[in-house]
């Protein structure tokens, strides 16, 4: 604008006939195509650079290059077009939209502006608006089967289904019967909740290809999830007609019997179905698995899994997954050596699978056979060296073998992995605690033990121990009688911590309470039966001058098993010995 103004200015000078004048208007017209060529370039260089942004994948750089040449030519159609494709490819939806509006009012004609502008409406969710923009495309080009299909989609995605529905049979007229034309308007149908017209439908694509039976399930699905169960079951012998094995159709049908409490059928069309090995292992895996957790309400469930589990097997004998949830199936009711058996089986299939170590590392746990479960976890951890659990259980090991050094190793060895459940965690500072204070680092215990109660707040065991070792040093005394009294509060039963906390109140020369304590502990079978229970009770007794009674019960204490050099020095010398 500023040259054209220019120009104009010298015409007015020509006028008033100055020689002179005529040169320099000359002159500066020369300047005028000069700088109008100098943008040009400078246009054309900006959108060759951008283009190559695009080709690149930088499209950050693209738009700030596009951007620049709109400031040199802002009426460009195509550069707008090409911002708001980037635009969209960026997800900003409304800047896409701005720029897809200017291209589309700047060629009108141009139908690839329209398709943009109808994808910048659809990511900013206006759908209306963009089937609008495909319904004036339908128009101009009546040959195009996507445009009209592009309609029905935004129509459908605008909440519009009649309106889609006729888009959708409007192109149904043009090129007959497709599948993908006929799912979207049996799903309009549905919402329309018109099941048998959508019924009708699938019936169109079962017409044209009745052999093929993935028609006859989209059939039976739309019949079973709208309760037209006969209907369903129908289809489902169609399909046993064609493949008397189907598995699909033999576990539908053994749904339907067991809701009618016709347990025969139920069993016979599930037993058959597991038994083919063409039913994915997967999807067998899958119905089996919920079964675990049945087997809690009804004992009757272990007996039908266990039975599904021998026909996965047999059906897919070299299948590490049958033997593994088979495991799984004897792990859930506590028969750990069949468990044990059929892990081992799986595992000698297919050893890669983590999750079948950890179920067999958790099974030698449970057998209280620490030697076999850390042979199993070192081998875990040389296979496995990232998985927490690993050297969870290798610790667990190394401390039942009190083998305690190595145990402080692994047990920090999982936390520096860091990716284990929370519950893990408080155990594994638990037993730091324990490994730590029987190899004497008295700070490192604590603190292990504060963090495991940070992790676990309510864990009375957790509580017991660590005030127990502290009793017995002699240390942080209050602290150790709060941590004690609160387990009691969370489990008021337990002669044990009754004990733990007779034998603190002891250490802090509270020998009247201490007494009340650990004779309340004493009125449970199983601590009459226990000889530290029996010899802390002595010692409580010899500090209330009770002195022929201590000694008849330090004499139980050892009756009882205890064995230590002070025990019988007390009886011996008839006094306490700390």
């Amino acid at each position: 604008m500023r040259i054209y103004f220019t120009v104009i200015g010298l015409a007015g000078i020509l006028l008033m006939g100055a020689c002179s004048g005529a040169r320099s208007s000359a002159s500066r017209k020369n300047a005028t195509v000069y700088n109008a060529a100098v943008l040009s370039q400078r246009a054309d260089s900006l959108f060759f650079a951008a283009q190559r942004s695009k080709m690149l994948g930088d499209y950050r750089t693209a738009i700030t290059q596009y951007a620049d040449y709109l400031r040199l030519n802002k009426n460009n159609p195509t550069v707008n077009y090409e911002l708001a494709r980037l635009f969209i490819e960026v997800q900003n939806a409304g800047n896409a939209l701005i720029f897809a509006r200017r291209a589309a009012a700047l060629d009108p004609q141009n139908h690839w502006f329209q398709v943009t502008l109808a994808d910048a409406y659809a990511v900013n969710e206006k759908f209306d608006s963009a089937a609008y923009v495909f319904e004036g495309l339908t128009s101009r080009y009546p040959d195009n089967e996507d445009y009209l299909y592009n309609k029905g989609i935004l129509l459908a995605k605008a909440n519009k289904p009649a309106s889609a529905l006729a888009a959708f049979n409007q192109l149904e007229n043009k090129v007959g019967v497709v599948e993908e034309l006929i799912y979207q308007k049996q799903k309009l149908l549905l919402k329309m909740s018109m099941v048998d017209e959508a019924a009708a439908e699938i019936k169109k694509l079962i017409s044209q290809e009745p052999d093929e039976i993935r028609y006859y399930y989209l059939l039976a699905e739309i019949y079973d999830a709208n309760d037209h169960v006969t209907d369903a079951a129908e289809v489902y012998h169609t399909i046993l007609t064609k493949d008397p094995d189907n598995p699909r159709a033999l576990i539908a049908l053994a749904s339907y019997a067991k809701k009618n409490n016709d347990t025969v059928t139920y069993w016979h069309n599930l037993t058959k179905a597991f038994a083919n090995p063409g039913y994915s292992i997967d999807e067998k895996v899958a119905y089996v698995y919920p079964y675990l957790q049945m087997m809690n309400m009804d004992t009757t469930k272990l007996e039908e899994g266990l039975q599904l589990t021998s026909l996965i097997i047999k059906a897919h004998p070299k299948d590490a997954k049958a033997f593994a949830l088979r495991g799984d199936m004897f792990s859930q009711a506590d028969m750990i050596d069949s468990a044990e058996t059929n892990y081992k089986k799986a595992l000698s299939l297919d050893d890669t699978r983590f999750s079948v170590w950890y179920q067999l590392m958790w099974i030698y746990s449970r057998k209280d056979d620490p030697t076999a479960l850390l042979a199993l976890s070192n081998n875990v951890t040389g296979k496995f060296p990232k998985e927490f659990m690993g050297y969870y259980f290798k610790g667990v090991a190394s401390f039942l073998l009190q083998q305690y050094p190595n145990a402080i190793n692994s047990l920090n060895t999982a936390l520096e992995i860091g990716n284990g459940e929370k519950k893990f965690l408080g155990d594994i500072y638990s037993l730091l605690g324990d490994s730590y204070h029987a190899t004497g680092q008295h700070r490192q215990s604590d603190s292990s033990y504060e963090q495991a109660l940070l992790l676990r707040p309510k864990d009375a065991l957790i509580m017991n121990n660590y005030s127990y070792y502290l009793s017995l040093r002699g240390e942080h005394l209050e602290r150790a009688a709060e941590l004690s009294k609160l387990s009691l509060e969370l489990e008021p039963e337990s002669p044990t911590y009754m004990d733990t906390y007779a034998w603190i109140l002891f250490r802090q020369e509270k020998f009247a309470e201490a007494k009340e304590w650990i004779e309340k502990a004493l009125s449970y079978p199983e601590a009459q039966k226990n000889p530290n229970v029996l010899e802390h009770y002595g010692d409580i007794l010899f500090n209330l001058k009770e002195v022929t009674k201590a000694v008849e019960y330090w004499q139980m204490a050892k009756d009882k098993g205890a064995s230590s050099v002070d025990l019988a020095r007390k009886i011996a010398e008839k006094r306490y010995i700390q």
